[in-house]
């Protein structure tokens, strides 16, 4: 009986050992591997239209009399609005006024260097429209304006880009992929094998002009971290 238990005892023992030494080099593995990982980046791109724009018409007027200035802008607002409609615009595009912007030419003026008008006053037209084209049409029709008797002090557009969220998903999968080609490439190049995720961001947005003014540059770019195995 005595005998039994010491072999019971010694096969405890021996198990025990067997396990120990089986932590023991799970732990070393994982102290040798903690630091095998690599980051890379991936990126998606995607170059767009357009899907809106605002345009800026700007009238302005000089003058001794602040009266006469915004009688004469009201006038010609009204004539470019006239205009605008009759081109075309209409339905879901929208026409907004603006507030004037009155200068004091006289103030703060020192010297003989006298401005020829005491007032200058602007105002603007802000056009919106999802129709990029018809904007872009109008816009080169404004000469006929001079005939109107109406002269624009300034005539620019900006265009955006709001359908990103729609691209959102595909564009995230296809950088997440790009980053694991990346990271496999690098782990055959040492002998090892990509693992699992360690870190993973949410991703940069980014939505620039291209070389064409109706066109947007919509790009992502996913830093990721994996773990390497041999």
């Amino acid at each position: 009986m005595e005998k039994y238990q010491k072999v019971i005892s010694a096969a405890i023992i021996a198990v025990g050992l067997i396990v120990l030494g089986l932590c023991l080099k799970g732990g070393i593995d994982n102290f040798t591997n903690k630091d095998r990982r690599v980051t890379v980046k991936g990126l998606s791109e995607r170059e767009v239209d357009a899907d809106k724009v605002t345009w800026t018409l700007t009238l302005k007027e000089s003058g001794d009399d602040l009266k006469p200035l915004f009688n004469s802008i009201n006038e010609k607002t009204e004539i470019v609005k006239k205009f605008l409609k009759d081109k075309g615009l209409k339905g879901q595009n929208t026409m907004e006024v603006g507030t004037f912007d009155v200068n004091d030419n006289l103030a703060n003026v020192w010297g003989d260097n006298q401005p020829r008008y005491h007032y200058s006053v602007a105002r603007s037209l802000y056009v919106t429209s999802k129709d990029t084209k018809l904007i872009s049409k109008l816009r080169a029709s404004t000469d006929e304006l001079i005939d109107l008797g109406v002269i624009l002090e300034t005539n620019y557009a900006e265009y955006e880009y709001t359908q990103f969220q729609q691209l959102k998903p595909e564009m995230m999968a296809e950088a997440i992929a790009n980053a694991e080609k990346t990271a496999t490439q690098f782990a055959e190049n040492s002998h090892s094998t990509i693992n699992k995720i360690v870190e993973a961001g949410q991703g940069e947005f980014s939505i620039d002009d291209a070389d064409d003014p109706f066109k947007k540059k919509v790009r992502v770019v996913s830093t990721i971290t994996y773990s390497l195995k041999d």
